[in-house]
């Protein structure tokens, strides 16, 4: 079993697209032995608790120094005997140290098509605000292995969603949420727990099966 501890800010709606999988059977591989939040108002452990996953609120305004919220996390996390770690709208920065113990074994899922409408301070609302500004035809979410960089790791899933010419920032979120993240998500939880995914000195994802 892939022991994995998903790391949220907000809502959960991606957490909450792996908790259906696996309630479906279809990630039989994976189990969820954490959902970490540093908000303790996140929607989402409410998620975690409804679907009887441990669900901790880890939160840096609990600790002295941001080194101290470093540690508990890095803590809570090897307790947990965690394999992968899965950012589903986690707001927090991961230290290097926590990036290096786990390289190639952290996943993030962005909403749009890496490299556009990504980097620092692009997250949220702002992607879907930045590709109607540029008047984009398409759009889409990214999954990708999570580095020192953002939203810089390599990429294991993309899918494409049409923008429409009515699209306001919230409509195309959601369309991108329904056909994109919440599809692609659960799809590489499910492939990297059949050992299919790995990743090449060059940085370049290779998906054993894949034509």
């Amino acid at each position: 079993m892939l022991n994995t501890a998903v790391l949220v800010s907000g809502g959960g709606t991606n957490l909450q697209a792996i908790l259906d999988r696996c309630v479906e059977g279809t990630l039989p591989e994976v189990n969820i032995c954490a959902v970490i939040s540093n908000n303790p108002g996140a929607y989402a452990l409410e998620r975690a608790r409804k679907a009887g996953v441990d669900a901790l609120c880890i939160s840096p305004k609990a600790y002295p120094s941001r080194e101290d919220f470093y540690d508990a996390l890095i803590q809570a996390l090897e307790e947990r005997h965690t394999d992968l770690i899965v950012l589903a709208g986690c707001l927090v920065v991961l230290p290097g140290k926590l990036v290096r113990a786990y390289r190639n074994r952290i996943i993030n899922i962005h909403p749009s098509l890496i490299p556009s409408f990504c980097g620092t301070g692009c997250y949220g609302l702002k992607v879907h605000e930045e590709a109607l500004k540029r008047g984009v035809r398409v759009t889409g979410a990214t999954v990708h292995f999570v580095d020192e960089g953002t939203d810089t790791g390599p990429i294991i899933l993309q899918k494409a969603v049409e923008v429409r010419e009515d699209d306001t920032p919230e409509t195309l979120q959601r369309r991108v949420m329904e056909q994109a993240e919440w599809k692609i998500l659960p799809e590489a939880l499910s492939l990297i727990s059949q050992g299919r995914v790995s990743v090449d000195g060059q940085g370049h994802v290779h998906i054993a099966g894949e034509a």
